[in-house]
């Protein structure tokens, strides 16, 4: 896929699916906006796109603060692709779950992309093109004991999607969103053997690489998906159809 030239801003974007995103959108001729809160691990991964002949930039941003988002925005300028990716995924029933944990996942799940898409949007559309990409999770379509914060927090990022794409669209902004299964990323590896287990539960029977994601998520900001609008893709392994 050629996306030669194009700006693209991927959150949470210094390891697991979004570093895997950067690394394919640098790959396919974007320069890349990497964004995270860890300077040393960030710049990192910009190097490393660098050393591959990808073109990639490291931000830090704090998307937990109520003004990271906008200062994420404005110091990235123009973007023409937002990948809304960085998120936290606290497990616990729902009476462990803490008042701090509930405001943390709106905040960093919800409200950044929120502003992010606030911010950077309205440019796309006076320029008559662009694409946001948000990356949901299975877990917001089904319950999934101990996910209450977290599916629901996704839940709300995939209505925004409809949302954003009715609102943008006719600006030529085409907004979707990905919906991943179980999915194997440092993140991930506290699950221990509970990934596993999961995955098993799906038609293909194992966890997502976070490149199979990756490759999802560059397919929709590409001229390849020019009519998709709107959508929430399952990357699920199947459980949809189960």
């Amino acid at each position: 896929m050629d996306l030669q030239g194009k700006t693209v801003l991927v959150t949470g974007g210094t390891s697991g699916i979004g570093r895997a995103t950067a690394e394919r959108f640098a790959e396919a001729g974007a320069n890349v906006i990497v964004s995270g809160r860890d300077q040393a691990r960030g710049d990192q991964v910009a190097k490393e796109i660098e050393r591959d002949g990808g073109h990639a930039r490291f931000i830090a941003a704090d998307l937990g603060s109520r003004d990271g988002a906008r200062k994420l925005a404005q110091a990235a300028g123009p973007v023409d692709v937002l990948i809304n990716n960085a998120g936290v995924f606290p497990f616990a029933p729902t009476h462990e779950t803490t008042t701090e944990q509930i405001e943390e996942v709106l905040q960093i799940n919800v409200a950044a992309p929120f502003e992010l898409t606030a911010t950077v949007a309205p440019g796309m559309a006076e320029r008559g093109d662009g694409a946001v990409i948000n990356v949901s999770t299975m877990a917001a379509s089904f319950g999934l004991p101990g996910t209450a914060a977290y599916g629901a927090s996704k839940a709300a990022l995939e209505l925004l999607t409809k949302v954003w794409a009715a609102e943008y669209g006719p600006q030529g902004v085409r907004v979707n969103a990905v919906a991943p299964g179980p999915t194997r990323t440092p993140g991930t590896d506290v699950m221990g053997d509970a990934l596993d287990d999961l995955a098993r539960t799906l038609p293909l029977g194992r966890p997502a690489d976070a490149d199979e994601i990756a490759r999802t998520i560059v397919f929709l900001a590409s001229d390849d998906a020019t009519y998709v609008n709107g959508a929430v893709l399952p990357v699920d392994g199947g459980r949809t159809a189960v």
